[in-house]
């Protein structure tokens, strides 16, 4: 009987199809704009996870409470600091940065990117830890002052004529030679990078002192949160205030996670909107639907149909338009978020699209409640309809 009803449902679509085309259409861009936003949010979410792993998984970063990331000045930390915080055993080394923007000039073409400066004997060790890779040349060694390493995108796309090993470039007027050139990482603020020795940066920014940001690397994993707690009680008891903060990977990772998931909620909240358009559509043309058919019912109840089975007519008729526009819709969703990765990757932030099987049954579930829903006050105004009344509507 049920598969009857079915029949029936689809029957019904099928002698209207542009107006259910139209209705589907609705529920499409709802549930497309749902799948690609929470597909797109997760694979970030994923990207970012992965990255950190690589890059920061035992490392703690300590910065003034003015810094707000690459690029910017911090507000107070010196050379006492990082003294202090190599007192404390538990480190396999700790690096002062400076990282500032700054000019870079190649023949007479000019550009500006973020310009990285740590303990030239470092960085051989600061790559192997953080998953970088020399695709090309040598990395900074100790006791060199006027040499970079720079990112892919640098040598590739800043100047029009690409960078190699051995060119000389000016950065803030001051000429340095290409040592190295680093494998693309998939950061874009990473390949547009230039690393040179501390000691340089020191001179090109004019900061005999000044630190924007410690990176010290932990030879324990387990132990990161009682250092971090030592580090803490040390600084603050050298500097006399608590105008720094000592954080670790993960809680960067937590945060950004938090900001994540409240934009997730309030696009996903917006897209919701083109979705709850769409459930009106299907209730509107549900109701069209029971007025055109109105003397059908009335037949169908003179030789026996019950209410129950009118209702259940028009309920699955409204399921299979919420449904019909799930699948579309899922596969839009899906096709848009697939889209992105080579966007992302070309804006030089290569992001894997995880495509998640429980997200697009969500998606097609929630598309046939959702149609199933917007059908019931309709069918249950079909269902009782009087058939003398049904069979005498013109």
């Amino acid at each position: 009987m049920r598969f009857d009803y079915f029949l029936m449902a689809v029957n019904s679509i099928r002698h209207r199809k542009l107006r259910s085309w139209l209705t589907v259409v609705g529920i499409i861009i709802g549930v497309a704009a749902i799948i690609s936003l929470i597909t797109m949010s997760r694979s970030l979410e994923s990207t970012l996870e992965q990255q950190f792993e690589t890059f920061g998984a035992n490392k703690i970063f300590v910065s003034g409470k003015g810094f707000q990331g690459p690029g910017t000045q911090s507000n107070g930390l010196t050379t006492k600091d990082v003294e202090t915080i190599e007192k404390i055993s538990g480190f396999e080394y700790v690096s002062p940065g400076i990282f500032r923007s700054a000019e870079v000039k190649y023949k007479d073409e000019v550009g500006f990117t973020l310009i990285g400066g740590l303990p030239a004997e470092q960085y051989e060790d600061f790559y192997t830890d953080g998953g970088i890779k020399i695709q090309e040349g040598r990395v900074i060694q100790e006791n060199e002052k006027y040499v970079a390493n720079i990112g892919s995108r640098v040598a590739e796309k800043m100047f029009s004529k690409e960078l190699g090993i051995g060119n000389k470039i000016e950065i803030n007027k001051v000429e340095f030679k290409i040592v190295g050139i680093l494998e693309e990482i998939g950061n874009s603020q990473d390949d547009n990078q230039i690393n040179i020795p501390l000691e340089a940066a020191r001179e090109i920014f004019n900061e005999p002192e000044s630190v924007d940001t410690i990176i010290a690397q932990v030879k324990t994993a387990s132990d990161i949160p009682m250092l971090q707690e030592k580090m803490e009680k040390e600084l603050e008891r050298k500097r006399g205030d608590t105008s720094f903060e000592v954080v670790t990977a993960s809680q960067i990772l937590a945060q950004i996670n938090q900001i994540l998931g409240v934009m997730q909620i309030v696009l996903v909240g917006i897209a919701a909107i083109s979705l709850l358009v769409g459930a009106i559509g299907i209730m509107n043309s549900m109701y069209t639907s029971v007025l055109e058919r109105t003397k059908e019912i009335g037949i169908m109840k003179s030789i026996g149909a019950r209410n129950p089975d009118i209702l259940w007519i028009f309920l699955i008729e409204a399921g299979l338009i919420g449904l019909v526009g799930g699948v579309l819709g899922t596969a839009l969703g899906t096709a848009m978020a697939l889209s992105i990765g080579p966007i992302a990757k070309e804006a030089g932030f290569p992001m894997v699209i995880t495509i998640e099987i429980p997200v697009l049954v969500l998606g097609l579930l929630f598309a046939f409640i959702v149609g199933m829903l917007s059908g019931i006050l309709p069918a249950y105004q079909a269902s009782k309809l009087k058939p003398v009344d049904a069979l005498r509507y013109e």
